[in-house]
Order: structure tokens, then C-alpha cells, then sequence
């Protein structure tokens, strides 16, 4: 027996993907930009991150009674 694959039009991310003009400016992806090739973000600004979403974290917890 032969399996036959039809073509199957394309839904969800598939067609988002297969009809944007600008992948870096897909509508699904909220924070993406595009940059030079040799543009890196400093591991700093993750570091950064980390120390004020745990202070936040740390400092919420504080509220609750224990």
C-alpha cells in the first residue's frame, strides 16, 4: 500500500509564521528585536534580573506571617 500525504493548509504558528513579512515582528512574539549579528545583550542585564525579580520575590514573602 502507498501512502499518499496531501498538502494540508497551515494553521496556528505554522501560519503565522508562513505569512509574516518580518519574523522578528511576528504579532505572537511580544519582546523579540532584531539586532546586528554581532550584537549581544551583556550577561549583566540577566544578572540584574535575577538579583531584582529575588529581592521582589523575597520582599513579598516578607508580608506573609509565619
Amino acid at each position: 500500500m502507498a501512502v499518499q500525504h496531501t498538502a494540508h493548509p497551515k494553521t496556528g504558528a505554522h501560519a503565522v509564521v508562513a505569512s509574516a513579512k518580518d519574523p522578528a515582528r511576528r504579532p505572537d512574539v511580544l519582546f523579540r528585536v532584531r539586532r546586528a549579528p554581532d550584537h549581544e545583550v551583556s550577561a549583566w542585564w540577566h544578572i540584574g534580573a535575577f538579583v531584582v525579580t529575588s529581592a521582589a520575590v523575597v520582599a513579598l514573602l516578607s508580608f506573609i506571617p509565619g
